[in-house]
């Protein structure tokens, strides 16, 4: 009787220990990483000021705006718990290539141009539940720093350009033969995020997040013109909201 007992004790310690320790195995915990590869969608907010020739004269061209298109991209984040509670990420990922269309008075023009968004980010975040939850859901706020590449310009915006600086310029008839470059400002953008996390098992979860970027860059052009190289720019908030779906491992 007693070596049942012993042994009916026995199996229920070992199905308490077994089952502890699944729980303790699936925790996000103090001194825990995280690496997360998913899917970004970037949705732009986004608006601009209409363009102004700053040199060698000053003027508006009145209506004249751009709008910048949606894009996805590859993503990775790395997380590291501090507390159970607390954690920091790093964002990052492919950078996504976003194509800029004129609107108004440039609605005509079509595609602008396009370029890469660079926008690395440090988050941190407070995680509700305890350790052992399965389910966590997240907010968070960090910074990000974005800077671009591969700035192109399409044929068909800088003939606009031109012929628009050239009768600015108080020129007559058409003037398509300018060339134009773009540069776009780093600027360092603060974020806001919510998210939640599954874990599937001891080192594998799914998780889900929504950011929100308060982004705005100048855009600075350069003109070719005759005589003189003529300066204007515009100012573009993006304001993109990221949506991350992602598949992280622990370790």
């Amino acid at each position: 009787m007693k070596k049942k007992l012993c042994s009916v004790v026995v199996k229920a310690l070992s199905v308490v220990f077994i089952a502890t320790f699944a729980v303790s195995a699936s925790a996000q915990k103090a001194g825990d990483n995280l690496i997360n590869l998913g899917l970004f969608y970037i949705h732009t907010m986004d608006s601009s000021e209409p363009v102004k020739v700053t040199s060698p004269m000053t003027a508006t061209m009145a209506g004249s705006g751009s709008t910048v298109n949606d894009a996805a991209t590859l993503g990775i984040a790395y997380t590291r718990f501090l507390t159970d509670n607390i954690s920091l990420t790093i964002d990052g990922g492919i950078p996504p290539k976003f194509k800029l269309d004129g609107t108004g008075t440039l609605a005509g023009v079509g595609k602008i141009g396009d370029a890469k968004q660079w926008s690395p980010a440090l988050v941190a975040k407070y995680h509700f539940g305890t350790a052992d939850s399965k389910f966590r859901p997240s907010i968070g706020a960090g910074l990000a720093y974005v800077w671009y590449s591969d700035i192109q310009v399409t044929d068909k915006f800088q003939q606009a350009l031109s012929s628009k600086l050239h009768q600015a310029s108080g020129g007559s008839g058409a003037y398509t033969s300018a060339k134009s470059s773009i540069d776009l400002e780093s600027s360092f953008a603060p974020v806001l995020n919510i998210g939640a996390s599954y874990a599937i098992d001891s080192k594998w979860s799914v998780s889900g997040s929504l950011s929100y970027l308060f982004l705005k860059t100048k855009a600075k052009i350069e003109t070719a013109m005759p005589t003189s190289t003529v300066k204007s720019e515009t100012e573009l908030t993006i304001n993109p909201l990221v949506a991350f779906i992602s598949v992280g491992y622990k370790f």
